[in-house]
């Protein structure tokens, strides 16, 4: 099992490596992500990126929920489709939760940050498994944006660039007095 690695380290905003060779080491790193996500909490982790653990690679995982099988991508490549609107979004006003139809995007690396991220809603990942097989798949919905997430790890770009791009809001999440979480806007 791997300390996840937090905001600014060097090794989170740049591009990882490719692997060259699916060996014992990559299994072993797999299953040590694999038992450093599931025991990761505030905030639940749902994807985990090599870099995120101090590897510069080119890896991620993800388990969408507790009972949905590991996915592991091995040197992915993504091709999208269509063109996002970049629209900002407006979600919460200082000490109200989140509207339950909005999304917000956290990470593991940042905590208590957050903030919408405009995604593609349908992607198609080309990768190899742990196995080295090769596959090309299709995503979408909420999984499409996991696998963007995590890919973006992979370039170097945590999710606060993006909500940036998108000239959108990052929010600070904490406990309230009544042992509710709230999301304070945060001033840029």
């Amino acid at each position: 099992m791997y300390t996840i690695v937090k905001a600014p380290n060097e090794v989170l905003s740049r591009q990882a490596k490719p692997i060259q060779h699916i060996d014992a080491s990559i299994k072993k790193l797999i299953a040590d992500m694999a038992k450093t996500l599931a025991s990761a909490h505030d905030p639940e982790g749902i994807g985990l990126a090599a870099p995120q653990i101090g590897k510069s690679l080119q890896l991620f995982i993800i388990k969408e929920s507790k009972d949905a099988p590991l996915k592991v991508f091995i040197n992915p490549v993504m091709k999208t489709t269509k063109k996002l609107s970049h629209k900002p979004k407006k979600v919460v006003k200082k000490g109200k939760k989140t509207n339950k139809e909005v999304r917000l995007e956290g990470c593991l690396s940042l905590g208590d940050i957050w903030g919408v991220v405009d995604r593609y809603p349908t992607v198609t990942l080309s990768y190899e498994d742990e196995e080295g097989g090769n596959h090309t798949k299709e995503f979408s919905g909420f999984l499409a944006t996991i696998v963007q997430h995590e890919y973006d790890h992979l370039q170097g770009i945590l999710f606060p660039r993006r909500v940036l791009e998108q000239k959108g809001t990052l929010y600070k999440s904490k406990t309230d007095e009544k042992g509710e979480i709230v999301f304070e806007e945060l001033p840029l």
